[in-house]
């Protein structure tokens, strides 16, 4: 039985990918400190084949017993989060990558790190490929973010290269479906709360900006398709269908089935202006791509997060 840890477990995509491996006959050790992520995200997990460990992976990381593959998932995600965390953001992109390489070392496992299209900051090249550098403002409020990223691709790369450590790097493109927090700040869950309670809908800009979005269970596929290969460079995982801001807003607002009005903000800064994978090396490599269509996708999310709103 192959043995997996899952740092930032208790997370969005880190409890989906939990419930995964968990399905596929893995064991699984679900390791978060619960900065941002919520145990109720994994309370419905009852198996002699889960463990959940809390600890801040920034620190030495200790798991008895063999390990085939670690995926670190640890890390804010969101605006909010990184820009009310920044030292943490930054520390757990650097220090908690390396404490994970440095375990993956010692236990000759595959290593998966999530990392973001943030990498590609506000791209000057569109779609954005692997072989782009990105376009990053290292010292603007997003760069806590995209900078902690970009390092710990770095030290995965080096660990690889001296080390001979086998590593993956997912370069992972806007994600959505159950279990995100409805607070985090991201487009997805604010403009689904906002419409569910039939309050104004936010917009920055003039939702002229494009987003890509992927379904969770998508993802988690690209995510298992990728640690299970020998491709050993940066893979883009994500949903190439492109879409504005403003056209996503009134896809929600009518699934949703609301009178919501539309209320228009400042952009915030660096905030990227388009926003698209191109995914031929995972179609190519991983045989993969995106399934679930995005109006599916929204409205499974939707029925979540109207149980989730009824329950606050």
């Amino acid at each position: 039985m192959p043995r997996i840890l899952i740092t930032g477990g208790a997370g969005f995509l880190g409890s989906h990918l939990c419930d995964h491996f968990l399905q596929e006959g893995f064991e699984v050790i679900c390791m978060d400190n619960l900065l941002t992520g919520d145990i109720s995200n994994i309370a419905h997990i009852h198996s002699d084949k889960f463990l959940f460990i809390k600890h801040d992976v920034t620190n030495y990381i200790y798991i008895d017993g063999p390990l085939d593959y670690i995926l670190h998932f640890a890390s804010p995600a969101s605006p909010i989060d990184y820009q009310q965390l920044p030292i943490q953001t930054l520390k757990v992109g650097s220090l908690g990558t390396h404490k994970a390489l440095g375990l993956a070392k010692a236990k000759r496992a595959v290593f998966l790190l999530a990392s973001t299209s943030e990498v590609y900051g506000d791209p000057l090249v569109h779609p954005q490929s692997e072989d782009y550098w990105g376009n990053v403002n290292p010292i603007g409020p997003r760069g806590v973010y995209d900078e902690a990223k970009r390092f710990a691709e770095a030290i995965t790369m080096a660990y690889q290269r001296y080390h001979k450590v086998n590593t993956r790097i997912a370069r992972i493109f806007n994600t959505f479906g159950p279990k995100m927090r409805i607070h985090d700040g991201r487009v997805v869950p604010t403009l689904m709360s906002q419409a569910i309670r039939h309050q104004e809908m936010t917009i920055f800009g003039d939702g002229s900006q494009t987003r890509s979005f992927c379904y969770v269970a998508d993802l988690v596929e690209g995510i298992h398709q990728l640690l299970l290969s020998d491709c050993q460079d940066p893979v883009n995982l994500g949903n190439p269908q492109e879409m504005t801001v403003l056209q996503f807003a009134e896809m929600v607002r009518r699934i949703a089935g609301s009178k919501s009005q539309f209320t228009f903000k400042s952009l915030p800064v660096d905030d990227p202006r388009v926003r698209q994978p191109d995914i031929r090396k995972a179609q190519n490599l991983l045989h993969w791509t995106p399934r679930v269509p995005l109006e599916e996708g929204l409205t499974k999310t939707m029925e979540w997060m109207k149980g989730k709103i009824c329950h606050q």
